[in-house]
């Protein structure tokens, strides 16, 4: 009687153990994220990232573009014309050049080489040099192609002189639905004037 007394104690024990061990198994398994929270904590994290998208001719205004990327942590995106911009295209003094055509030409919209895509962002740095007071035209082209409804987007722009203000009021009007958060002209890659303006917008 007793040895079965001992069995069953010994029996209800290991039973106790068995439970305590499932259960343990099943509290590390819950505590740990299932694949698909991890991508979505993955996706939360990217969406968080802000974007750097640039246009640059000469390379003045990719300078400034790296050195934003670096200093907000932000992905960096170059907008690459169809047709490159050789210097001949480039020379203001020429009326007839293909940048001053462009500019002189309200219809006139060059293609974009790459795909780009922002879904992933909520604040955008754009950068462009400054064409005849404003904008290059390949900027108007990317809001065309491109939905920018309801993103945060700040004005960075390159130019030996001209003021960013005229480019801001164009765009601002081109595009209401972007929450547009003004702009700023570098006068070259000056990482402190960068991170000041950056620090200015938060």
């Amino acid at each position: 009687m007793k040895k079965r007394m001992l069995a069953f104690v010994c029996f209800c024990a290991l039973i106790g153990v068995v439970g305590c061990e499932k259960q343990a198994n099943k509290t590390e398994e819950e505590a740990k994220p299932s694949e698909q929270e991890t991508v979505d904590a993955k996706a939360q994290e990217q969406d968080e990232k802000s974007l750097v998208l640039y246009f640059s001719a000469t390379g003045n205004t990719e300078a400034v573009a790296q050195t934003l990327a670096e200093a907000t942590d932000s992905e960096l995106v170059e907008i690459i014309p169809e047709v490159a911009y050789s210097e001949a295209d480039l020379d203001y003094g020429n009326d007839q050049c293909r940048a001053n055509q462009e500019q002189n030409d309200d219809a006139a919209r060059p293609g974009i080489q790459n795909v780009i895509s922002i879904d992933r962002y909520q604040r955008i740095y754009l950068g462009y040099p400054i064409w005849w007071g404003t904008n290059p035209k390949i900027i108007l082209t990317l809001f065309d192609e491109v939905d920018f409804d309801g993103k945060e987007v700040a004005l960075f722009c390159t130019s030996g002189g001209s003021g960013i203000e005229t480019s801001v009021r164009e765009l601002e009007a081109y595009r209401e639905s972007v929450n547009w958060l003004g702009g700023q002209r570098f006068a070259g890659a000056d990482a402190s004037q960068v991170r000041a303006w950056v620090d200015s917008l938060q």
